[in-house]
């Protein structure tokens, strides 16, 4: 499973032979060839949500995803998101019904 980009999600399903790497996969499923910056950039690889590296061996059944880094920290999304909101435009209670009381 790979994402190449924002809302685009490729599967593919492969049978390989026994003691194939995670990387010989990437390989055989053409995404090296067809995403070049696949094979330069330091990717990270996992197996069912699992980090692993480009030399683990892959198992019957195993589910391997490309993972592309993050653009922006979570962490600062999250605060530049309140500071542009305020404090009473975020929380439990930032959707009241018009007329009602606050907190309910």
């Amino acid at each position: 499973m790979f994402s190449p980009a924002p809302r685009e999600v490729l599967e593919l399903q492969l049978r390989v032979p026994a003691g194939c790497t995670a990387h010989v996969a990437l390989d055989q499923a053409g995404w090296l060839k067809a995403y070049p910056d696949l094979g330069t950039q330091a990717l990270t690889l996992g197996v069912w949500g699992r980090r692993v590296g480009r030399e683990h061996v892959l198992r019957e059944g195993d589910r391997l995803e490309v993972y592309r880094a993050l653009r922006v920290d979570p962490k600062v999304a999250r605060r530049e998101r309140f500071v542009g909101q305020g404090a009473r435009g975020t929380g439990l209670f930032a959707r009241r019904k018009a007329g009602s009381k606050a907190g309910y």
